[in-house]
């Protein structure tokens, strides 16, 4: 899961196998990092969004974009506050969907709050993962390594950013 991997996607080709199935090879292209707590979230956003402007959809789903750096922010933040450690970052962008996903070493797995649980408390934490539900297509989470990871994926749609007319 954590592996580093890096890599140019050359393109999609189709093949015929041996038993007469069309199957699809797809190249993927990926990168990782890790983000200790003293280098904080406006680091993992920066380096987030350079790797997204490498990204053929990168002008023209502005909103995917955007989307992809606040979930950076609140990921990174929920392993910095709930595993008081390093937050490890693996993007992978395999053709169709860019898939985020955060480690740390915190073995207990997070369950999204129900919308008004906050409502009678006053909390002002604990909306992280709501806020990834909300802007992500899809999210999981596993165990893996004495801890956990969340991914992420979205799929780009043509659409204006969120500060333009």
């Amino acid at each position: 899961m954590l592996a580093r991997t890096a890599g140019r996607r050359t393109g999609e080709k189709h093949h015929i196998g041996r038993s007469g199935v069309r199957t699809l090879a797809v190249k993927a292209v990926g990168w990782a990092r890790s983000f200790p707590v003293a280098r904080g979230v406006r680091a993992a956003r920066q380096w987030t969004a350079g790797h997204l402007a490498s990204l053929p959809w990168n002008n023209w789903a502005a909103d995917t974009a955007h989307s992809v750096l606040l979930s950076v922010s609140e990921l990174v933040t929920n392993a910095h506050v709930h595993a008081a450690g390093t937050a490890h970052i693996v993007l992978t962008w395999d053709g169709t969907c860019l898939h985020l996903s955060v480690a740390d070493s915190d073995p207990q797995l997070p369950a999204p709050r129900e919308a008004d649980a906050d409502a009678d408390t006053g909390a002002t934490s604990g909306r992280g993962l709501g806020i990834v539900t909300t802007l992500a297509d899809s999210w999981d989470v596993h165990a893996c390594h004495s801890g956990k990871a969340i991914t992420a994926c979205f799929c780009p749609r043509p659409g204006p950013g969120p500060h333009t007319d």
